[in-house]
């Protein structure tokens, strides 16, 4: 994808959130020069109906609930962390450049969530995807989407699969860190 290359230096640390990999992968805190190359990646996917829309806006809004994973000074995926209330968060808008799939990125990405929502002190983890297995295979389980809050509804209003969505809902119970 074009305008992937990376843009800035991050300078904003959460936790030992940076993983540096044998694979030459860094996944790191986004800053607002990924934003751009963020939402186009997110919205190539739901292009094809994988994922939720980001308009710009909303992705500049959420920048901090953001992490990137680059190779080479290129962005190469992205995932968010996204706090609904004191205890459960949402992992949302988790993109992988297509030529870099099924090579752990994702789950890189998701470690590194994983590890931020531990340090904030959140007992469970959720996130509503078309690939459960993806999740299941990192130790989330699946549940019946009517089981979470309905707080976690607020974005699927204006989706357009709304109400006859097929995405399922997966969950992880954390072990905080104290």
């Amino acid at each position: 994808m074009a305008g992937m290359e990376r843009r800035a230096p991050s300078s904003r640390a959460k936790g030992d959130a940076v993983l540096p990999r044998a694979s030459g992968v860094t996944v790191r805190p986004a800053v607002v020069a990924d934003v751009e190359a963020m939402a186009e990646m997110i919205n190539a996917y739901a292009a094809r109906g994988e994922m939720l829309p980001k308009s710009l806006n909303q992705v500049y809004q959420n920048v901090r609930d953001f992490v990137v994973a680059e190779q080479a000074g290129r962005l190469i995926g992205c995932g968010a962390l996204h706090v609904l209330w004191g205890d459960l968060a949402e992992i949302r808008s988790l993109a992988v450049e297509e030529a870099f799939r099924r090579r752990g990125i994702g789950s890189q990405i998701v470690s590194v969530l994983l590890h931020d929502a531990r340090e904030l002190g959140l007992p469970q983890v959720f996130a509503l995807t078309f690939k459960p297995e993806f999740f299941q295979a990192l130790g989330f389980r699946v549940v019946d989407r009517e089981s979470l809050p309905r707080k976690i509804w607020v974005d699927c209003i204006d989706c357009v699969r709304f109400p006859q969505c097929d995405e399922v809902a997966v969950i992880l119970d954390l072990e905080v860190v104290t």
